[in-house]
């Protein structure tokens, strides 16, 4: 993701990276053409988090990211440094009570999908559940890939920690 286009631009090279017109996502996202018109040229430079599920899941962007994108939220990348900070600040027990927490969260997560993928195999399930299910499975899978970067951060502040103290 480039950090240095806006939220509409990103939804709008999306959108024809997809092949799909305006009115075509609008229709599927079930917006005005109006309030895509108006987000794609930075009109509304703070969309709806709502409007953004709906883009998101027509254009192949994940939420989270859109929410990024718009200022709404973040995520442990190099765009966004704040967290990697910390996670690399931490020292001695710290990172491994990081680490331990991290990565149980991470399998508690794992296994929450499992299950909701499994319960996304019942035909008889109501279409808003259904919807529900795969935005949390969504939103979990991007907890997950943020987990494992956290993960990764506090392995590698592990091993700086432990030659700046001479192997403890």
């Amino acid at each position: 993701m480039n950090e240095n286009i806006s939220v509409g631009q990103m939804i709008e090279q999306a959108r024809e990276a997809k092949g799909l017109s305006k009115r075509e996502l609008s229709r599927l996202a079930k917006i005005s053409d109006t309030e895509l018109a108006r987000i794609e040229s930075g009109e509304r430079e703070i969309p709806n988090p709502k409007t953004l599920r709906k883009i998101s899941k027509h254009i192949g962007i994940n939420y989270n990211d859109l929410m990024y994108a718009a200022g709404l939220g973040f995520q442990v990348t190099n765009l966004n440094p704040f967290l990697r900070d910390y996670y690399e600040g931490l020292k001695g027990d710290e990172i491994d009570l990081a680490l331990v927490n991290t990565t149980a969260s991470v399998e508690n997560w794992e296994n929450l999908v499992k299950s909701f993928k499994e319960k996304l195999n019942d035909d008889t399930l109501p279409e808003y559940e259904r919807e529900v299910i795969e935005q949390t499975i969504e939103d979990t899978e991007y907890q997950i890939t943020t987990g494992k970067e956290i993960i990764n951060v506090l392995i590698s502040a592990k091993k700086k920690w432990r030659l700046e103290n001479n192997g403890k």
